[in-house]
């Protein structure tokens, strides 16, 4: 949704920190996904580590196939709540953990052999609570990446990711189904197009021996400049050639920018520039702001500089770096003013943190012209986390 479509939306009367995800921005982004479903024959899958927002799982399930997941909670939240696939992948598991993974997964994605080793005779007996065989898969390290901050990037030196090329070679792959491989983050069709010739080249003769090759996420394909067709012909050659199916799982595209987070000044005070207190935070509510770091757009601000009235935000908790970025406006802030930051749907209502004890955000959901409240947090959920 553009930001005039967020602007649209009557905020006076929310409770602020809170999260307001629009189903219209949501929808729009599903349509082009599927589009890309019904063009190649490919399936998709969200990937729940970017967007766990469980009352949106039948709107998103008319559209994508089912969900990936990274631990036994994604795993159990996609089964119980989307009803569609569920592949599991996690660097290792726990046999605690693996004994309930298998109930709840379709496919079960392994990072070395060792684990493969150590679980690959449970998984023969095993079936999931469909009654259905679990397909078995080995994630693999093309070791080619185009991600330029370490942090995000699964094919960095050293990376405990995948299995390299060197480890696969002469290991015995009986009773696996398929390959998965994950090299991107944010980005465009003509990375992929360089990571699938790195793959094939590397992991070429091990593909026909595959049911099916999952290409990671990453995929950007809602972003306005994605090269969607390009995609679609990288799959539909890559199918043809190899006779397999293809995955894709993104994560970011299914929600990008279908979300704001929206946060209230509670006090101006000044040293050398004027810093505008708010009630959220970087470190607790929308922690990437830290991690990447990146400065989130603002309805109505601009860059430092760039207007009449210069503030840095920062957050509310006592940690001295929670500063969300300097902003400059074209009005003085008033303490109780509401600030609207974009594209705060993904990778916040999943790692947002109750530090310091500050409360959650409050979830919205914008559908039919109308706000949903769909959770309220308080006391118990700091508490419980304890």
């Amino acid at each position: 949704m553009e930001a005039s479509g967020f602007q649209r939306i009557n905020i006076e009367k929310v409770s602020t920190p809170c999260y307001i995800v629009s189903e219209d921005a949501l929808i729009s982004n599903l349509r082009i996904l599927k589009t890309v479903k019904e063009r190649t024959g490919c399936k998709i899958l969200l990937a729940t580590k970017a967007f766990s927002m469980y009352s949106t799982f039948p709107l998103i399930r008319k559209y994508l196939d089912g969900t990936c997941a990274s631990s036994l909670n994604e795993a159990k939240l996609g089964y119980e709540e989307f009803k569609g696939e569920v592949h599991t992948f996690a660097p290792a598991y726990s046999e605690s953990d693996f004994k309930q993974i298998t109930k709840y997964s379709d496919h079960i994605v392994f990072n070395s052999m060792n684990q493969w080793d150590k679980y690959k005779s449970k998984l023969a007996k095993s079936k999931n609570l469909k009654g259905k065989k679990i397909d078995a898969g080995i994630r693999i390290n093309p070791e080619y990446s185009e991600i330029k901050v370490d942090l995000y990037n699964p094919c960095a030196e050293f990376s405990r990711m995948g299995m390299t090329v060197d480890k696969l070679e002469g290991q015995d792959l009986s009773g696996i189904n398929g390959i998965h491989f994950h090299a991107m983050c944010q980005q465009n069709s003509d990375t992929l197009k360089h990571i699938l010739e790195a793959f094939e080249e590397k992991f070429g003769k091990y593909i026909k021996q595959m049911k099916w090759v999952n290409f990671g996420g990453g995929h950007h394909i809602t972003r306005p400049d994605y090269d969607v067709d390009l995609l679609c012909e990288l799959i539909i050659n890559f199918k043809k050639k190899y006779g397999v199916e293809v995955y894709l799982e993104p994560g970011e595209a299914v929600a990008l920018n279908t979300g704001v987070l929206v946060a209230s000044v509670l006090d101006i005070v000044e040293n050398k520039k004027k810093i505008a207190v708010l009630d959220t935070s970087a470190e607790a509510h929308m922690p990437d702001v830290l991690a990447m770091p990146y400065t989130p757009e603002i309805i109505g601000a601009k860059s430092a500089g760039k207007d009449k009235y210069d503030y840095r935000l920062a957050g509310v908790t006592c940690l001295a770096g929670d500063v969300i970025g300097d902003y400059s406006f074209p009005s003085e802030l008033k303490i109780g003013q509401k600030l609207i930051f974009l594209d705060m749907a993904i990778y916040t209502m999943v790692k947002n943190t109750t530090f310091n004890g500050i409360n959650l955000p409050s979830i919205y959901l914008h559908t039919k012209g109308k706000l949903k409240i769909i959770k309220k947090f308080g006391y118990p959920d700091f508490k419980s986390r304890i």
